[in-house]
């Protein structure tokens, strides 16, 4: 008995102090991490001899679309001659980028500095640059005070102590050869080694690590390494199980990961390095609003860019970043030190939390005339537009915990237009909330007919149709909905020129999906979008696995297009769906586009992970 206790009060002591080391190991977590999370934008480039010829980097030769030789005569052409590291720090900076991470390495094992591990191949050496070409630019980005990031490729598929050489070729089994590849291992730890040395990195951002397993990689080894360098050095996701973040990949998650710290890296057009063909440019207000999606979910938005071989970047490139330092620096209080937002029950569309909790950011994709908030739990002090000083925003805080806020002379921002709420006090936003469903013949009773629809709409999109045995019919003729002499006209006109949409029609797409209302019909393969006010730019749908048959705008028949971006065919996340809507066809109450679906809606729940194929 008296061994028994003695065994459990040390069984005790031991547990204690490894959940003191835990909580001591998550503080200091969270203290390293602090930088990373407050950045919210960083700048991803990728630049290689990939950029001679303009063809995929590394995976054009894995993949045997080129042969090895072939690909790598990209050696000779890679002149760097017109390379200003120090033109790119600054327009990095000018974007609003807090970091960039620069592609030391890829897989194709072409080393940007002159590296001196065993067999390496090195732009100073092997190209016809003949120079560093790393150096001057993490120089350059250090001097302009933004944090420096370092993607290296754990697979080298030209280093003949690596055992994969393409997609239908390998050197040699590592059973076989443990040497061998106890050599490949020494050498990409000296190159990190040589990485850390030069250049201090406050981040390394790993590729490739699905070729082996961890103990193969001997990760643990590594990053030990590299912390004996910077104890604070951050890691991605893709040293097998040894990083610090998640970083999906092209795709915009519907919903935030689970880990507090990610970042979507993310392509301008549909290639990483520079394909001078791939004109499949998102526009710069897409981009913008992409921002302003991973901003609300916590995230941050690594976003590419693709220098040519000479060392320029190109236009539309530049114009992007441009465009987004003119909104950054037009936004900073709602963009840097950010919380992801309230939940989408509380406001239909995007918005974010300032560190103190006081400030509340909605981002608007559309010029109109209001917007609501429910469940506010906490009566705000008072509301503006960031960067124009002018403009006046007016509060209405209801009985029932909505706050409507009105627009009467916005001018709003080409792309995303901000809302600052502000509260004495951190504001309590409740949950389950149990809106008041308003009666059919109050609403209508609403001189407002905007505020009517929207009401309609919004209660459509909870599961709550108010239509349904109103009086209501499927093409809107002939309706027996009851009125008084106090029924707005132009609130009844929206319903019958709407009315596929309201008869018969359910609850809408959950939250993530879309940036507002939504209802589906009954046999759930039409989907019904509410678009409010004017659109800055197309409207945006993530995460629908279905192909489209066709989209019309509801009520008058006119047919759109779409665009699908960063769609892989061999991947199962979906692209982003984008559907311009004419401005001369807007309806002045709220728009409703119908999109007839292949087969009853089917919706995307996955985690948007890592690239492992580029066939």
């Amino acid at each position: 008995m008296k061994n028994r206790l003695i065994k459990a009060i040390f069984l005790g002591l031991v547990l204690s102090a490894y959940s003191i080391d835990i909580k001591a190991q998550s503080a200091d977590n969270h203290k390293k991490m602090e930088w990373f999370k407050k950045a919210k934008l960083g700048i991803f480039i990728h630049w290689g001899i990939y950029s001679v010829n303009g063809i995929s980097e590394s995976w054009s030769f894995f993949n045997n679309y080129i042969n090895y030789d072939n690909y790598m005569k990209q050696l000779e052409g890679f002149s760097a001659s017109q390379y200003q590291p120090e033109q790119w720090a600054k327009l990095i900076k000018e974007s609003g980028a807090q970091y960039a991470v620069i592609t030391t390495k890829h897989h194709d094992g072409v080393s940007l500095w002159n590296s001196k591990a065993d067999k390496a191949i090195t732009v100073p050496r092997n190209t016809s640059a003949k120079k560093d070409v790393l150096s001057p630019f993490i120089s350059d980005l250090k001097k302009s005070g933004l944090k420096t990031g370092l993607y290296f490729s754990l697979p080298d598929w030209s280093h003949p102590y690596y055992d994969v050489n393409t997609r239908t070729k390998k050197r040699y089994e590592i059973k076989n050869e443990p040497k061998r590849w106890l050599n490949f291992v020494n050498y990409y730890q000296t190159q990190l080694q040589e990485l850390s040395s030069l250049y201090q990195p406050d981040l390394l951002w790993f590729d490739g690590d699905w070729e082996h397993t961890s103990d193969e990689w001997k990760a643990s080894q590594t990053l030990n390494l590299l912390k004996q360098y910077n104890p604070d050095i951050i890691i991605n996701s893709r040293l097998n199980n040894h990083g610090d973040y998640d970083t999906p990949e092209q795709g915009i998650p519907v919903t935030a990961p689970q880990n507090p710290y990610w970042e979507l890296c993310y392509t301008m057009n549909d290639s990483w390095g520079y394909q001078p063909y791939d004109n499949n440019y998102k526009t710069p207000n897409m981009i913008v609003r992409t921002l302003a999606d991973v901003i609300s979910m916590g995230g941050n938005l690594l976003l590419d860019i693709g220098p040519k071989s000479d060392g320029t970047i190109p236009e539309k490139q530049v114009e992007i970043l441009k465009n987004l330092g003119r909104w950054t620096s037009k936004n900073k209080n709602a963009i840097y030190e950010t919380e992801h937002g309230i939940p989408f029950e509380n406001y239909r569309g995007r918005s974010a939390l300032s560190a103190s909790k006081k400030s509340l950011f909605l981002y608007l994709e559309e010029a109109k005339n209001f917007t609501k908030i429910y469940g506010v739990d906490t009566q705000p002090t008072s509301a503006k537009i960031i960067g124009d000083d002018q403009a006046v925003v007016n509060i209405d805080y209801a009985a029932d915990k909505t706050v409507t806020l009105y627009f009467p002379a916005i001018k709003f921002d080409k792309d995303v237009t901000v809302v600052e709420l502000t509260f004495d006090t951190p504001p309590t936003f409740l949950k389950d909330i149990k809106q008041e469903k308003n009666q059919l013949t109050d609403i209508l009773k609403n001189k407002n007919s905007q505020l009517a629809t929207y009401d309609i709409a919004d209660q459509l999109h909870l599961g709550n149709n108010l239509l349904t045995n109103a009086g209501l019919t499927s093409d809107g003729l002939n309706m027996t909905i009851k009125k008084t002499s106090e029924t707005n006209p132009e609130t009844l006109q929206w319903i019958s020129k709407h009315a596929e949409a309201l008869f018969e029609t359910g609850k809408g797409l959950p939250e993530g999906y879309y940036a507002g209302m939504s209802a589906l019909s009954k046999d759930k393969q039409t989907l019904y979008l509410f678009v409010e006010g004017t659109p800055t730019g197309p409207v945006a749908l993530k995460g629908i696995k279905n192909g489209i048959a066709r989209i019309r705008i509801a009520g008058e028949g006119t047919l759109l297009t779409h665009s699908i971006y960063n769609k892989l065919y061999w991947s199962e996340t979906p692209g982003i769906i984008y559907i311009d809507i004419p401005k001369d066809r807007l309806d002045k109450n709220m728009t409703v586009i119908a999109i007839l679906l292949d087969k009853p809606v089917e919706l995307y729940k996955g985690k948007v992970g890592a690239i492992e194929s580029n066939l």
